[in-house]
């Protein structure tokens, strides 16, 4: 029986309320921040009177369809390939320890910040980038970089191929995590036996018996990327072209523009933003309904192959060319970190040394101490409420409401250039001038959702017998959560916490915004010199940018081992 009058309890029942009400009102005071200024009602600047002057603004700003059809079309064609190249993987590898490898060697590129993601590509499809330097001369006949507008191209091809590369791993490790589920990995497994005993060939057995089964899994993973890529501010930011750049970074541009006039059309591109999101969105749905239409009598026509062989070699040709690419601008920024000078074709550098690297430690120090004290303060503050919301669940016996869930993923759902603009708006509004608490608040609303997802799944499977031991043996309900359940749950609680640093460190546009400047940590500072600095003083920071998520995963992995190690 839980003591309800004590004071750990009154708060464990709270805190499912107080989770929410931290995620929720910064993201509908965002809106309503960014929905008045849109309607020219800014009184910082003298406007009081609402009107549609920032949509008109935006409608003449020149370029504007070419921003919202880039907007558009890259997040589209990214997530297609994304899904049609996670669909070939799994269904040829399905069953297959290839999976399980290419499901290791891809994973760890989940916790690459964006923008490192974005510089790495960038280093490798550059005019005088690693793949041009591995095919010239001997190949291309170059002596000289060639004169491409790779990256920044004005179709946004750098763009597609960097969100593809970069959520590739997303839809197929969220599609694995379906698939492993133990109600549906049965249900997909038996059809799949059947498929093949009846003569189905493997791959098209994978599309007919396990796909229409496992899709719906992956549509909410799938929906994500789509919201998130549609407004994606670091990877057009760096691949993308500059005349015009897509809306979200347009609306960036201008709300840091020193012209504070610009703050009415860049709120009414926000708002643009928005439709333009749900229109890709829609879009995807409608597509789905369409294949969903077509594909039917596809299915049911009992035919047993659609060229498997065809399929299995193309799959085998894509898999080895993204792996060879990730390895690839990898192996390029630690050339570039090290490279003294590097003439082109030479596919190395005519020597290394580590000059860089100390020119990068001495101005270091400052912003990695920023980075790492905001993402802990974030990743604790998620934690915190997690663990106390989760143990409210368990408490009432009860999951957490529909609403309520959805409430915790809605600033993953919502453009984050959209609501951040207003929660700027409203800071200023009010005079508010706080600069570290105000970037851990806009990193909060990110790493709390990856938090609280990671952690719910080990925290609902708890085994509560222990607990009702101890309660039975008149352990306080705080005894039972500390003493008893929390040593459990120590390497998932390891892991969110990994993940939340993961995430935070990744964070740009919370830390632009809310900062307002005045704070820079490494991912701004990346993104910052990648746009003019040295390629090498880049490539240090982003494999810094990397080092920092891999040693929080590292930890999670390692301490859990020397807590736990059997004693002699």
């Amino acid at each position: 029986m839980v003591n309800s009058a004590s004071f750990f309890s009154r708060w464990v029942k709270l805190s499912p309320s107080i989770l929410v009400i931290l995620l929720i009102v910064p993201v509908v005071a965002g809106l309503l921040g960014v929905l008045l200024p849109a309607f020219g009602w800014l009184p910082a600047l003298g406007e009081d009177t609402f009107g549609v002057r920032g949509f008109e603004a935006l409608w003449l700003t020149p370029g504007f369809v070419k921003m919202l059809a880039l907007s558009f079309s890259t997040s589209l064609i990214s997530t297609f390939f994304a899904v049609v190249l996670s669909i070939l993987i799994l269904g040829n590898y399905f069953n297959s320890r290839l999976l399980k490898y290419i499901q290791k060697l891809l994973g760890p590129i989940l916790v690459i910040p964006h923008a490192a993601a974005a510089i790495a590509i960038g280093f490798l499809i550059a005019p005088s980038g690693l793949i041009m330097r591995l095919f010239s001369p001997w190949l291309s006949g170059a002596a000289l970089p060639p004169d491409t507008l790779l990256p920044n191209d004005p179709y946004g091809l750098s763009i597609i191929l960097g969100l593809t590369l970069k959520e590739l791993p997303f839809v197929l490790l969220m599609a694995v995590a379906a698939m492993q589920q133990r109600e549906i990995k049965q249900v997909i497994e038996g059809q799949y036996k059947v498929a093949i005993s009846l003569g189905y060939y493997p791959f098209t057995g994978f599309c007919k018996a396990v796909l229409p089964v496992l899709y719906p899994f992956m549509r909410l993973p799938v929906y994500a990327i789509l919201a998130y890529s549609s407004a994606s501010i670091e990877i057009p930011l760096i691949l993308g072209p500059n005349t015009p750049p897509t809306l979200a970074v347009a609306v960036m541009q201008w709300f840091n523009d020193v012209d504070l006039s610009l703050r009415i059309k860049a709120s009414a591109g926000a708002l643009v933003q928005i439709l333009v999101t749900l229109g890709v969105l829609f879009t995807w749905w409608l597509l789905e309904q369409c294949v969903k239409k077509c594909s039917f009598s596809k299915l049911t026509n009992g035919r047993r192959k659609y060229a498997d062989l065809i399929w299995r070699v193309l799959t085998h040709c894509l898999t080895l060319l993204v792996l060879f690419a990730i390895a690839l601008a990898l192996l390029g920024l630690v050339l570039w970190s090290f490279a003294s000078y590097w003439s082109f074709p030479n596919a190395y550098p005519d020597q290394l040394v580590t000059l860089h690297w100390q020119s990068a430690f001495k101005q270091l120090p400052e912003t990695i101490s920023d980075t790492v004290l905001v993402a802990l303060s974030a990743t604790g503050i998620a934690l915190f409420f997690a663990l106390f919301a989760l143990e409210a669940e368990q408490q009432r016996q009860k999951a957490l409401s529909s609403a309520a869930s959805l409430m915790i993923y809605l600033p993953l759902l919502v453009p984050s250039i959209a609501f951040l603009f207003g929660i700027v708006w409203v800071k200023e509004l009010i005079g508010v001038d706080a600069v570290f608490s105000m970037v851990v608040l806009g990193h909060l609303l990110f790493v709390m959702p990856y938090v609280f997802l990671s952690l719910a799944t080990s925290y609902r499977k708890l085994d509560l017998r222990y607990a009702k031991v101890a309660a039975s043996l008149g352990c306080s309900p705080w005894k039972v959560f500390y003493a008893v359940k929390l040593p459990q749950l120590v390497p998932p609680i390891l892991f969110s916490a990994a993940l939340g640093l993961a995430i935070s460190f990744s964070q740009y546009l919370p830390t632009l915004l809310l900062g307002g400047g005045r704070m820079n940590t490494l991912t701004t500072e990346a993104v910052a010199i990648a746009s003019g600095a040295s390629r090498r003083i880049s490539a240090v920071y982003v494999i810094m940018q990397l080092l920092l998520p891999a040693l929080g995963f590292i930890l999670a992995w390692l301490i859990p081992k020397l807590l736990f190690r059997p004693r002699q």
